[in-house]
């Protein structure tokens, strides 16, 4: 692992910085969050501090719609949870990690209400409306708690919430302990064994971390894509693009929805050179969520090898608005005195300063 960023830093001067993003995505498939069952007592969890209210209206007559169920979910994350509103059509999920969730009411004799929401500080309000039903309802509820969500203990939830606040608190080999007791109480638990290849990575141990993913991946019949997203990074960073594209594709035809998979797939078709390819595949991932820093990392990288260090210029730039105090943030800097360099080498007529 070492040797491998060593390797990054030295092509990174060479090519205008087009590795800069391996750290930062390394340390973002760590934090992101994944909370089991759903239920409004789930929320007492610690480690993740953001929120999501709103309140819900009868579209007829603007009252509040009381005792009805919100249910949210995050396809990247992993997560669902509902509640019930107030007496006054108020909600409220607390204890959220940043990403874009959906959100939907399936409420007897009205339409299905849905939006999505965009955690990316602590916050987000949304105002709901259900609309009466003409007709009957049709379609199963994509957001019904699965079976296996059903049958995992407690106690494993715990062990797996723990492990996940150490990893934010960047202790690796902590929260494998954590994982690891909770696929102990629940071996076909395939979202702690993905976290454990998580804490693998960050230690350095690709070797178990690549089992890890395995076994998720087995375990959810394929259906988890967050460990194939995993399993391609580890191809990536062991200098196997093509492998990696492979594996991350059929990831993404389980979760089309995920940028961390789109914008992954953008690095290993940069490393194929494959440019536009990877230009488009890192656009996907804004898309999907406009403000997901690491894919501007990905998009200046395809403007360094076009060598247009203006628009380069304006996508670490962007990063920096999104992340100024990120993991990456010092990195991506030198990466703009470097671009600055260049673009004042290849325009000496006009003037450019930091930010």
């Amino acid at each position: 692992m070492r040797r491998e960023l060593l390797e990054v830093e030295k092509s990174s001067l060479r090519i205008g910085f087009p590795r800069i993003i391996f750290l930062n995505l390394l340390l973002s498939f760590a934090v992101i969050a994944w909370t089991p069952i759903a239920s409004a007592q789930v929320s007492n969890f610690a480690g993740v501090g953001g929120e999501i209210s709103g309140t819900v209206l009868l579209e007829a007559n603007k009252r509040p719609a009381s005792q009805v169920a919100v249910s949210l979910k995050s396809h990247v994350a992993g997560i669902f949870r509902s509640v019930l509103t107030d007496l006054e059509g108020h909600f409220r999920l607390q204890h959220l990690p940043p990403g874009t969730y959906e959100i939907v009411i399936d409420e007897a004799g009205y339409d299905s209400a849905r939006s999505s929401a965009q955690l990316d500080g602590s916050s987000s309000e949304l105002v709901l409306y259900l609309k009466s039903s003409t007709g009957p309802r049709v379609g199963p509820n994509r957001y019904t708690v699965s079976v296996h969500e059903l049958r995992i203990p407690e106690k494993a939830q715990e062990e797996l919430q723990k492990g996940l606040d150490r990893l934010i608190k960047n202790d690796p080999g902590s929260s494998l302990v954590h994982f690891r007791r909770a696929t102990a109480a629940y071996p076909e638990y395939y979202e702690a064994h993905y976290h454990a290849g998580v804490a693998e990575l960050r230690l350095g141990h690709h070797a178990e971390a690549m089992q890890a993913f395995q076994k998720a991946i087995d375990l959810s019949g394929g259906r988890y894509a967050r460990a194939a997203f995993g399993i391609g990074y580890l191809l990536y960073l062991e200098g196997n693009p093509g492998e990696a594209e492979k594996v991350i594709r059929r990831g993404l035809e389980a979760d089309d929805h995920s940028p961390d998979g789109h914008s992954i797939l953008g690095m290993a078709l940069l490393r194929l050179d494959r440019v536009d390819e990877a230009e488009r595949s890192a656009r996907e991932a804004l898309l999907r969520n406009p403000n997901f820093a690491e894919a501007y990392l990905v998009i200046s990288d395809v403007y360094g090898r076009r060598h247009d260090y203006r628009a380069q210029l304006q996508n670490l730039d962007a990063y920096l608005r999104l992340e100024p105090s990120g993991s990456a943030s010092e990195r991506v800097r030198q990466a703009r005195e470097i671009t600055l360099r260049n673009l004042a080498e290849s325009h000496p007529q006009d003037s450019f300063s930091s930010p």
